[in-house]
């Protein structure tokens, strides 16, 4: 997976039959594993919330995706991942404005980026897409 010169890029909602792409996209891009990266996972959630993967494609492959869930009183962004070989060339930003977008359609007031602290390239990153660390809130977790 290689950008070309003359790439058609193409951001959209994702559908079911891009699941397997995306858990593969998350695994190139090095995104810590959860309990939920699988197809069936990504299926169930946009039978929920059929926007609520944003992808970015070039020349049909999916090589950007992220997770905007709403519900119903905050936004938040999930899973923001882009392929290495496609990475610096502003899909991430494109992908969380889209994002953004579609939650502020929603009434979303305000939005949490849920990002892995150890990870100095995504933290970075998040702070200057707007999004500075709040170190007053902390994250509590229990897989089901």
């Amino acid at each position: 997976m290689e950008p070309t010169g003359a790439s058609r890029r193409t951001l959209r909602p994702g559908r079911p039959e891009d699941a397997t792409a995306v858990v593969g996209l998350w695994k190139a891009a090095g995104a810590e594993p959860t309990v939920t990266d699988d197809p069936d996972s990504i299926q169930a959630l946009l039978r929920h919330d059929p926007e609520a993967v944003v992808v970015v494609e070039v020349d049909g492959e999916v090589v950007g995706a992220a997770i905007a869930g709403w519900d119903g009183w905050r936004g938040n962004l999930y899973r923001l991942a882009v392929h290495p070989s496609y990475r610096r060339q502003g899909l991430g930003r494109a992908l969380v404005a889209e994002a953004e977008r579609r939650l502020s359609a929603c009434g979303a007031r305000r939005v949490n980026a849920l990002v892995v602290r150890a990870d100095g390239q995504a933290t970075t990153f998040w702070e200057a897409a707007g999004y500075p660390f709040d170190d007053h809130m902390h994250r509590h977790v229990k897989t089901l």
